[in-house]
């Protein structure tokens, strides 16, 4: 069941401009490694800014990340990741967000919106869980969640792969994205 003409009481919610730290935020991402394993790694986030009217489900966030940030702990993967093959970064060095609507339905908080990956976009919708509010030693007033969503990543012009001997492929399709997020209003 879907309710979007709801308001939502979220305790320490405060209404305003919430810029993210990059410092404590991280897009980590995982993936089917020959059929048998994940491989996982992370991007940094560049920017992203949530506007939170007074009802949390009237809000709207913008994010980048920086895609030539991309770790799995291998230079090697990394550097076939970077290329043409997959995320083409020196064309492509941004991955963007774009919220289109915050909603609950069965009891979960979801946010759905525009990812852009090579120049391609598709909805998507995150699963939010709240991890609290609180104030830091220097009276920034800071949030912070954590954000889940699958997406097929050959919907997004990341099709390279490799047929294994065992049958199966090298790299999955379906991609599971994590985000780690912190935010705060400014003092």
């Amino acid at each position: 069941m879907t309710d979007s003409t709801a308001t939502l009481d979220i305790p320490g919610y405060k209404a305003g401009t919430w810029i993210l730290d990059a410092s404590h935020s991280e897009v980590g991402f995982s993936v089917r490694h020959m059929m048998i394993s994940k491989v996982r790694g992370h991007f940094n986030v560049k920017e992203a800014t949530l506007i939170a009217p007074e009802n949390p489900l009237e809000a709207k966030l913008d994010a980048k990340v920086d895609a030539t940030s991309l770790d799995t702990k291998d230079e090697g993967r990394d550097g076939h990741l970077r290329s043409a093959d997959f995320f083409d970064v020196e064309t492509y060095p941004e991955i963007t967000f774009a919220s289109t609507g915050v909603r609950i339905e069965n009891g979960d908080f979801l946010v759905d919106g525009n990812l852009t990956i090579k120049d391609v976009t598709k909805l998507v919708t995150f699963e939010v869980d709240f991890g609290g509010f609180g104030t830091d030693p220097w009276g920034n007033y800071k949030a912070g969640a954590t954000a889940k969503t699958v997406i097929n990543r050959e919907d997004f012009g990341l099709t390279w792969n490799a047929a294994l001997e065992t049958g199966g492929v090298l790299v999955g399709k379906d991609v599971t994205i994590e985000l780690d997020l912190q935010g705060s209003i400014p003092a």
